[in-house]
């Protein structure tokens, strides 16, 4: 079992706020995660005033997890800030979630522009052939979207879209986003207690 992770968690400007907060409590809440470098953009901010009516970057983590973190393990960095610890591969990382991510963001990472932390810590794991999993949040895509999503994948991304199930039968949307968490850190090595696992009759 993987022990003492350090992750990444990067949070863009698309809808889907539940998603990032649900991937955060776990994160959070999962004794084999040892420290969580949070970056949420700017236009992140503004997506989750609009979706939780959450404002401000100040104690941003404390809202998102409902109550102060269990630890001190999430450390949150600002998208402008290039000298943070995972915008070099000398830091050690097991890898990287960008939930959701925006077809900008995909386009910065898929064409090495490293323009922010996000782009650069993305890049740092491409780079060192680490685990980088981007939750695309579009629809429908074009054939610019088509082609950086091809890129990255070869460039030894994950494209995982940000795709509930239904066949679990949720009962809200609460449910449904922590699914769909379950199976990105299953993916990334993280399988969650409580998931839930298709059983054909």
């Amino acid at each position: 079992m993987n022990t003492n992770l350090r992750l990444t968690m990067a949070v863009t400007g698309a809808s889907g706020s539940i998603f990032a907060a649900e991937m955060l409590r776990a994160l959070d809440a999962d004794q084999r995660v040892a420290r969580i470098d949070f970056i949420p953009s700017e236009a992140a901010l503004r997506v989750f005033a609009e979706e939780m009516q959450l404002s401000g970057r100040n104690a941003l983590v404390d809202k998102l997890l409902g109550a102060p973190p269990t630890s001190n393990k999430i450390v949150q960095h600002t998208e402008a800030d290039i000298g943070a610890n995972v915008a070099s591969g000398s830091s050690p990382s097991d890898g990287m979630i960008v939930l959701p991510c925006t077809m900008g963001t995909l386009a910065g990472i898929a064409n090495g522009m490293a323009s922010n932390l996000i782009e650069r810590a993305a890049d740092v794991c491409l780079k060192e052939r680490r685990r980088l999993i981007l939750c695309v949040r579009e629809a429908p895509f074009n054939r610019i979207h088509l082609r950086n999503m091809l890129l990255a994948d070869e460039a030894g991304a994950t494209i995982f879209p940000v795709m509930p199930t239904l066949y679990n039968l949720p009962h809200d949307t609460t449910q449904m986003a922590r699914q769909f968490i379950n199976r990105v850190l299953a993916h990334i090595g993280l399988p969650q207690p409580g998931a839930y696992e298709w059983k054909p009759d």
